[in-house]
């Protein structure tokens, strides 16, 4: 499993990487990553949790935005311009939701601390909390790109944040907090048992921080090869497409990359203080060969 994991991160780096290059990979990649989601979760959580982590997500994820196209809340007026649609909005929006929440809720973990049956209550609501910055941070620098630029959505009263309002990053916090919040209560009381699930490795652990850096790392890649021009959102007001994405890259690297490498440090430290699987049982050798005598 751990081979298939890293070829599966591997076409998810390629994939990440190159998306703003050639088209039509969207779909390839939303696929890759569903993969990577489902086996690298099963392995750490159980097939069950794994899937009622995506269940809820999606439900959640489709339910506000439906709500939120229907009457403003709470991410603001807007509406999606590309189908085919679930209801009011893209299929496609979910299994974002869910592979880039997996990718923040793991990096929670790593900052905070893992959700298991039993945990404390630092953990079971501490790690949602820092989880959902993870994923506005995501947002903070792809809102503008895609909806003001690219018009796969649109807010129809505008905003601040080239054409996008502060209502928005309100509602993504509340949204993405919620789906968190659900699987962290499932995981505590429902979880698999400690005892029967493997510690994470550090290997297991770097593989969603590399594919949440990649996905910081593609918009880096727009701003050094999309067409510098002009563009009008939904209110007249007028945007330089030059400055949208380098204030993409700014949120990006103060934000998306800053989570990532505040957590390889932390995953850095915590395995250079925490004994291996070989001394930990070695240590435990010792000890009852100390009782037997």
């Amino acid at each position: 499993m751990s081979v298939v994991l890293w070829i599966i991160t591997g076409l998810v780096l390629i994939l990440q990487l190159t998306k703003n290059l050639a088209p039509g990979i969207g779909v390839p990649l939303l696929l890759a990553q569903a993969v990577f989601t489902l086996l690298h979760g099963s392995r750490r959580y159980g097939w069950r949790a794994i899937l009622v982590f995506s269940l809820v997500t999606l439900v959640v994820s489709n339910a506000i935005e439906n709500l939120s196209v229907l009457t403003g809340f709470p991410f603001g007026n807007y509406h999606y311009t590309q189908g085919p649609f679930l209801f009011l909005v893209p299929y496609m929006i979910g299994p974002a939701y869910v592979a880039t929440g997996y990718l923040a809720w793991t990096i929670a973990t790593v900052l905070v601390g893992e959700v298991r049956r039993g945990s404390s209550w630092l953990a079971t609501i501490g790690t949602p909390v820092v989880a959902s910055f993870a994923m506005v941070a995501w947002d903070l620098s792809m809102d503008p790109t895609f909806a003001t630029i690219q018009n796969f959505w649109i807010w129809e009263d505008g905003g601040g944040f080239f054409g996008v309002p502060l209502v928005n990053f309100l509602g993504w916090s509340l949204t993405t907090y919620v789906f968190m919040q659900l699987f962290a209560l499932y995981l505590r009381s429902f979880g698999p048992n400690p005892a029967a699930m493997p510690e994470p490795t550090t290997a297991s652990l770097v593989q969603p921080l590399l594919l949440y850096a990649a996905t910081a790392s593609a918009f880096v890649i727009t701003f050094l090869t999309r067409e510098r021009t002009t563009v009008t959102d939904a209110v007249g007001q007028t945007w330089r497409t030059g400055d949208i994405y380098e204030t993409s890259v700014i949120t990006t690297v103060y934000g998306m990359l800053f989570i990532t490498v505040l957590a390889a440090l932390n995953l850095a430290r915590r395995s250079a203080v925490e004994p291996t699987a070989d001394s930990r049982r070695a240590i435990q050798a010792r000890a009852s060969a100390g009782s037997s005598s």
